[in-house]
């Protein structure tokens, strides 16, 4: 595995406000996202008072080469997930939460009602906003309007790469499939949309500037950017460390295009400053 450069590295944070998110996570027995993804942003959003739930399981039905999450046969759904995920929310006091999953390809609706069902419970007994980040339920529009009828205030769905990459990096999903489901969703609500890529895995500027426009011709609302790190060295490796004035030079294009809220640098992932960029 190559070496990271000095503005990938994050140092380890260890305060009363972590080890009370640890704790209640623990408590409620749930995954994040933060911890199953190895994402280098975990002990900063810890540190305040955050993090990224990861419902459904802990493994996928997909095989993407860049992640860190598992693949297997996944467990039954627990029906009393929503409510420990509602309660958490509370006890921690966030004023903006964000839920995700893994791909459930072996339910009927992608776990759409199980999102649903989150934020239903989450809404009985608190009033945060709500960001979902959900897998492209293989482009079903029945699992899509039960999205649109639970009404988060975001929805995210990453492109993750380059239509070119998409073959490699994501062998079980399809760029424009993704689109279509962004799309729909634009079409359809008066929700967010958002959406986020990474960049060191091949692309070409030309090609960044393309997925660009993509977006941008569904009208998406949010857009983020960051740097792909290799988990292990059973994953794609990192073909590029962009530079901080190459993130730069991704930020202009992105605002010449014409996409209004962007977050961009290296260690920018989907969910980082979830709650700033909505407030642009």
């Amino acid at each position: 595995m190559q070496r990271l450069p000095d503005y990938l590295k994050r140092p380890i944070i260890d305060t009363e406000k972590t080890k009370t998110v640890r704790k209640i996570l623990k408590t409620k027995c749930l995954n994040t996202v933060c911890e199953g993804a190895r994402c280098p942003n975990k002990s900063e959003c810890y540190s305040k008072n955050t993090a990224t739930f990861l419902i459904m399981g802990n493994v996928c039905t997909r095989n993407c080469r860049y992640c860190n999450i598992s693949s297997a046969k996944p467990e039954p759904l627990d029906p009393d997930e929503p409510k420990r995920i509602a309660e958490a929310i509370k006890d921690l006091g966030l004023k903006y939460a964000v839920i995700t999953s893994v791909t459930r390809d072996d339910l009927p609706d992608g776990g759409a009602t199980h999102f649903k069902n989150c934020i239903d419970e989450i809404r009985k007994i608190y009033t945060p906003k709500i960001e979902i980040l959900t897998p492209d339920f293989k482009g079903n529009k029945q699992s899509l309007d039960i999205i649109i009828e639970s009404k988060p205030d975001v929805f995210n769905h990453n492109i993750e790469t380059i239509e070119r990459l998409f073959k490699t990096a994501r062998p079980q999903g399809n760029y424009q499939n993704s689109i279509k489901v962004l799309k729909y969703i634009k079409d359809n609500s008066k929700i967010i949309t958002k959406s986020g890529f990474m960049v060191g895995l091949g692309e070409t500027f030309e090609e960044i500037e393309k997925t660009l426009i993509d977006l941008k011709n569904i009208e998406l609302d949010i857009v983020t950017i960051g740097q792909y790190i290799q988990p292990s060295k059973s994953h794609l490796k990192v073909e590029m460390f962009y530079t901080l004035e190459e993130f730069e030079k991704l930020k202009i294009l992105t605002k010449k295009i014409g996409i209004p809220n962007y977050q961009i640098g290296p260690l920018v992932r989907s969910s980082y400053n979830a709650s700033g960029l909505l407030e642009k």
